[in-house]
């Protein structure tokens, strides 16, 4: 290692572990981010997030990790060819560790040199997701099934009948005085039947009086909410 790429190297790390730590706090527990100094084989992690996924820590060495990893081969090829400094991305790929199937990615980057000095290494843990995937599926039918009469229309002319019927038994039955028709107005009011076409008429109807007499409760009622301000 030339000691003239010691301090872009420090910084670089620098910045990665700070990047990790940020990003580790916040990812769910199935995603592992790994931070390699290839100079240093026999301990090469550096800051691990979730080791637990691949059963790594801090100081477990480079080839202690996860089979079919894509990244080996990718800082082979960048040591062989010694030339550009830009990062190598290799983005999703699949990986397996102790039999569980991952989704992997690897950033290899280089110094001034064209050197490849460390490696970031995200592995997502998919055992979770495919269980609840699986477990969903089995669902589904059922799920369709109930859903299908919530999502029904309802009828609206019943439930304007209801609103109606319910309007009329809160005030009482038989001979309805005035007022007792402007409570019930204001009951259906409440209830939202006077936004539906054909809501007032309805209501006229029912309480024996004319539609225009209707609106003089709606008026009557707008009133006396405005005088109890």
């Amino acid at each position: 290692m030339s000691t003239d790429t010691v301090p872009e190297r420090l910084m670089i790390f620098a910045v990665l572990k700070a990047s990790i730590t940020a990003i580790g706090s916040v990812i769910g527990r199935n995603t592992e981010i790994v931070l390699h100094d290839l100079d240093q084989p026999e301990n090469s992690v550096l800051l691990i997030a979730n080791g637990h996924v691949s059963g790594r820590m801090v100081g477990s060495p480079v080839l202690g990790g996860l089979d079919q990893d894509r990244g080996f081969s990718a800082v082979m090829d960048a040591s062989a060819k010694q030339s550009g400094t830009d990062p190598v991305v290799i983005g999703d790929y699949p990986t397996t560790v102790n039999g569980r199937r991952l989704r992997s990615a690897t950033v290899v980057f280089r110094d001034s040199s064209g050197h490849p000095f460390a490696s970031l290494c995200i592995n997502a843990d998919l055992t979770g997701l495919n269980a609840a995937q699986a477990f969903l599926e089995q669902l589904q039918p059922m799920m369709q099934t109930t859903s299908q009469h919530p999502s029904e229309p309802a009828d609206m002319e019943l439930l304007m009948g209801r609103i109606i019927q319910d309007s009329l038994a809160r005030v009482g039955s038989g001979k309805m005085s005035k007022q007792a028709k402007v409570d019930a107005v204001r009951v259906m009011q409440e209830r939202g039947l006077f936004i539906v076409k054909g809501g007032v008429e309805k209501a006229a109807t029912a309480l024996g009086v004319t539609r225009f007499t209707v609106y003089n409760y709606l008026e009557q009622l707008r009133v006396d909410a405005s005088a109890s301000r």
